[in-house]
């Protein structure tokens, strides 16, 4: 064989080697991904985006975790699937680690607001004048002034009323005299239109039956109050006069007062009538209110996107008073739930993660799952279990720690130096 085929036979083996070599490795390295990934993420620097499946994070030297492509779940890596970083407990100490264990506790959200008081309308009155006269006294004189039920407020003289009262004996006279049935009854169907003549203008029954019992016509009308209550406002003074429709006095009993309060319309789904509620002050520093819900009105504020609900509160002191703000919360129960300091969450954007204690120093980054905030707790739905312990305070030093020895990590990787 001459040296010409020698070197093509040489050739020839090379090639063969080399293909079965390539060809070896090939199936060594290769490993299958799953389709359902979109790509390989850092869970601490999520700006971090690679398709190697066994890559590390360039910033920090953690492992990558995958992110699902869309309409694919998510999951959390499990416990120890991130790779965890030591800091030594003495460093520890001196950048202030503080840690907080995940537990499990009642929920509880709260809804506040502010509001104003308000008379309850219900227990309201304005007095109006029905008949033309003039105010011959007045009971009561200035707002503020505590009533009783059935006391007196304001005496007003009324010729009408003189010449109605009249006509109401001569009525009863005649009824009593009448000689027949026929004559009798006709007189007192005059007798029941007189009677309602009279209570339109304000007079009550108990007046009325007084008049019937002495037989004597006044011209004087005395309004008295409904109930128990507190006078408003007296607009007019004694000896004005007054025609039908002037306004004469207001009372309004703060026995029961309203708080209007306002709420995202995002708020108003939870609600419900009869709800129990505290209302608070700031006249009154340390005390509670307790209402209930009476009403929530299902019209909203267009501008302010707001509803107004309005609470029935016990106001026996009469603490409560028209026109005051006061604040308003509402706390509900929302069953139980694993939770962790909000202070424990170092978010990233989209996700967030906590530094998980594993002891002598070690820490390991985990996705963590959050619910709603509930006051200054955070309900975990996935990614922590009950006990485990995460770190409370200086996560941002902690966070800067696990980057410095990342560095450290790649500087400490030996060069690949290429051949020829």
């Amino acid at each position: 064989m001459n040296t010409k085929h020698m070197s093509l036979l040489a050739a020839l083996i090379a090639a063969l080697l080399a293909v079965t070599f390539l060809s070896g490795c090939s199936k060594s390295t290769t490993r299958k991904t799953d389709p359902n990934v979109d790509y390989y993420t850092c869970a601490m620097h999520p700006s971090v985006r690679s398709q190697d499946p066994d890559g590390k994070c360039p910033i920090c030297g953690m492992s990558l975790v995958p992110v699902m492509k869309d309409g694919t779940k998510n999951h959390l890596p499990s416990p120890g699937a991130s790779q965890s970083f030591n800091v030594p407990v003495e460093r520890q100490q001196q950048i202030g680690v503080t840690y907080a264990a995940a537990t499990r506790k009642p929920l509880h959200h709260s809804i506040r607001s502010v509001g104003v008081v308000e008379p309850d309308k219900a227990r309201h009155w304005e007095f109006v004048a029905r008949v033309d006269g003039y105010v011959q006294k007045l009971h009561v004189t200035s707002p503020g002034e505590l009533v009783e039920e059935n006391q007196p407020l304001l005496t007003i003289y009324s010729p009408d009323l003189l010449t109605t009262s009249r006509e109401f004996v001569n009525l009863l006279n005649a009824r009593d005299s009448a000689a027949t049935a026929e004559t009798r009854a006709s007189t007192q169907r005059l007798i029941d239109s007189a009677k309602l003549r009279l209570a339109q203008w304000n007079v009550t029954d108990i007046q009325i039956a007084e008049l019937e019992k002495s037989r004597k016509p006044s011209e004087f009308l005395t309004l008295y109050s409904p109930f128990k209550g507190v006078v408003e406002s007296v607009p007019v003074d004694q000896g004005r006069k007054v025609a039908v429709g002037d306004h004469l006095v207001d009372v309004a009993d703060l026995s029961t007062v309203w708080v209007w309060m306002d709420l995202f319309e995002t708020e108003l789904p939870m609600l419900q009538k009869a709800q129990k509620i505290s209302v608070t002050s700031a006249s009154y520093p340390g005390e509670k209110f307790e209402g209930e819900i009476g009403l929530i009105n299902p019209f909203l504020n267009e501008q302010t996107r707001t509803g107004k609900a309005r609470i029935d509160v016990p106001n026996a002191d009469l603490k409560l008073r028209p026109g005051m703000y006061v604040n308003a919360e509402l706390v509900m129960d929302m069953g139980e739930g694993l939770t962790v300091p909000v202070s424990t969450i170092m978010p990233t954007g989209s996700r967030n993660f906590v530094f998980v204690d594993k002891g002598e120093g070690k820490l390991e980054p985990r996705l963590v799952a959050l619910g709603r905030k509930f006051g200054d707790d955070y309900e975990v739905q996935g990614g922590l279990e009950e006990g485990e312990r995460v770190v409370a305070s200086a996560n941002f030093l902690i966070d800067a720690e696990s980057k410095v020895q990342g560095a450290v990590k790649s500087f400490e990787q030996p060069a690949v130096v290429a051949t020829q």
